[in-house]
């Protein structure tokens, strides 16, 4: 997959403060399928500071979320034999809950690495395991439902 699974999304559906196009001051984070995961990267900004030197832990989760929700919508692309290659595709998740495991702190000045692994498709229902790295630190897991819209 050569484009990020955020830059299929219709018009419409593309305004989200972590991952929307249509958004120019939101995160503009891109998931991208890699055969049986997602990957996307980050930079944070001194802007999103905890304590000196440390990400905050609301940044972890937004990053988990809108990871999750694209790697979703991409999992069931792959599941369909969708092709991700132009947009819009018919595709978009929201989440239904999302829990996320702090392990390490997040350092700063640091490009954070997000995966996402397939749990389960059930229906409207997908399940995404995601992990957040530094380097080789482990810093935050989590796990989303993802709940495909009825039309995107």
């Amino acid at each position: 997959m050569k484009k990020a699974i955020q830059d299929l999304y219709p018009d419409s559906l593309a305004h989200c403060y972590g991952c929307g196009r249509n958004n120019p001051a939101g995160h503009q984070l891109k998931t991208y399928l890699d055969g049986e995961q997602t990957i996307a990267n980050f930079l944070p900004g001194e802007q999103y500071t905890a304590l000196p030197g440390s990400v905050y832990g609301g940044l972890v989760a937004s990053l988990l979320d809108c990871h999750g929700t694209g790697s979703a919508a991409a999992f069931v692309c792959q599941a369909e034999s969708i092709p991700m290659t132009e947009a819009p595709i018919p595709v978009r998740c929201v989440t239904a809950s999302l829990t996320v495991d702090f392990k390490a702190p997040v350092p700063m000045g640091k490009e954070l690495t997000l995966t996402g692994k397939l749990i389960s498709i059930e229906g409207r229902k997908i399940r995404v395991a995601m992990e957040l790295s530094a380097g080789d630190a482990l810093c935050a897991t989590g796990e989303i439902l993802a709940i495909r819209l009825r039309e995107a």
